[in-house]
């Protein structure tokens, strides 16, 4: 069985991330931030093996939730990062969720914060208190919201 540890994500403002996803969502800054220049670094470095070496210059940092999952935020300065949004139907990750105490009152929150709410709520179980809402982050990141874990939102659900 495998576990999920951390999610990567491209931000084009390091800092303000780091204290977005800290204010907003609670996360912990564990690591970082750290920067990257492949000028000052061996031509056979880990960087380079895991991202390529058309990555010339970044910054990174490593935060964690209250779970031990992390966001491992990520700011490419050469090349910069795009700021353009893929379409959700086009192959890849097009979102994280995260459970929170108050769907309604956080996706609020990320609105005040620079964000967006993409989404109603909505209820997934009728008769149930389980709520889940889409919303983004001021980086362009979908940030899925649920008011319990994936188990009870859907594990025991009659089809």
């Amino acid at each position: 069985m495998a576990v999920i540890t951390h999610i990567g994500l491209a931000v084009d403002d390091l800092n303000k991330a780091i204290e977005w996803y800290q204010n907003t969502l609670g996360f912990k800054l564990i690591a970082g931030p750290y920067s990257f220049s492949q000028e000052e670094e061996d031509s056979e470095n880990m960087t380079n093996d895991l991202l390529g070496k058309h990555i010339k210059k970044m910054r990174n940092a490593h935060l964690t939730a209250d779970n031990q999952v992390g966001i491992e935020l990520f700011e490419f300065q050469d090349p910069k990062t795009s700021m353009k949004q893929k379409q959700i139907y086009e192959a890849g990750f097009f979102h994280i969720c995260l459970v929170v105490d108050n769907v309604e009152e956080k996706a609020k929150e990320i609105s005040r914060t620079g964000g967006i709410i993409r989404s109603d709520i909505w209820n997934t179980w009728p008769g149930k208190p389980y709520h889940l809402v889409y919303c983004e982050d001021p980086f362009g990141n979908i940030i899925e919201l649920y008011s319990h874990s994936t188990e009870l939102m859907y594990g025991n659900k009659e089809t």
